[in-house]
């Protein structure tokens, strides 16, 4: 299944919230928002075994006030504070929707693709201007080998929603033997074709292109001895 906004479609679950997509809600509320229409700020915690090989990656998601106003009407009742098994199963109700896009998380090792296993340790945090952070686990199938080439970038191919790394130490390493190295490389401004492509995206639900979102998206890339 080709991944797409409807990985962060809120579902309802036990009354929480009606079937709705963001989609639907931003052309209905913001008709005029351009390209894109939802903006994730992106922490990771690459997790180590013993044996020096990638297991999975620990994600905190953090969204903009728009999604995180949405994704949270209707919760905590008459005094408007969510509550944790709220929040618990709202994060649960994400990353099985975010399942089927891969998480939006391309890891590669060795030149080959790495495969996900179902989500685990997936939560959600607000804070005091109740701007919502999913954080979840993404376990790895096959623990992957940080010997040769690791690479890891998050992003949604048609670029409805914006995956952007932290500024500030946006990926760490847990666990890693000594002598492993990270960096995070940004990727090369676009062409001007390109940009004319997400100019006349502007306004409209129609994504500047089916892998758009790769051509924005910073690569974490992993050595190790």
């Amino acid at each position: 299944m080709r991944p797409s906004f409807r990985a962060l479609t809120v579902l309802a679950v036990s009354g929480l919230l009606a079937l709705v997509s963001l989609a639907l809600v931003s052309l209905a509320s913001a008709p005029a928002r351009a390209h894109p229409h939802v903006f994730v700020a992106v922490k990771s915690v690459l997790l180590f075994a013993p044996d020096g090989r990638i297991t999975g990656v620990r994600h905190s998601w953090t969204f903009d006030d728009m999604y995180s106003a949405f994704a949270t009407q209707g919760l905590g009742g008459r005094i408007g504070k969510p509550s944790e098994a709220e929040l618990k199963e709202l994060a649960r109700v994400n990353v099985e929707q975010l399942e089927d896009a891969d998480f939006f998380t391309f890891v590669r090792a060795g030149g080959r693709k790495v495969e996900f296993a179902p989500a685990t340790d997936y939560a959600i945090t607000l804070d005091a201007k109740k701007i919502v952070t999913l954080h979840f686990t993404a376990p790895f199938k096959e623990p992957a080998s940080a010997g040769k080439a690791f690479a890891m970038q998050v992003y949604d191919p048609s670029y409805f929603v914006a995956f952007d790394f932290e500024k500030n130490a946006p990926v760490a390493l847990s666990g890693a033997p000594a002598g492993c190295s990270l960096s995070v490389v940004a990727p090369p401004p676009l062409l001007a074709e390109d940009k004319q492509k997400l100019n006349d995206s502007m306004g409209t639900n129609v994504s500047p292109g089916a892998d758009f979102g790769l051509k924005l998206a910073s690569r974490a890339v992993v050595a190790c001895p």
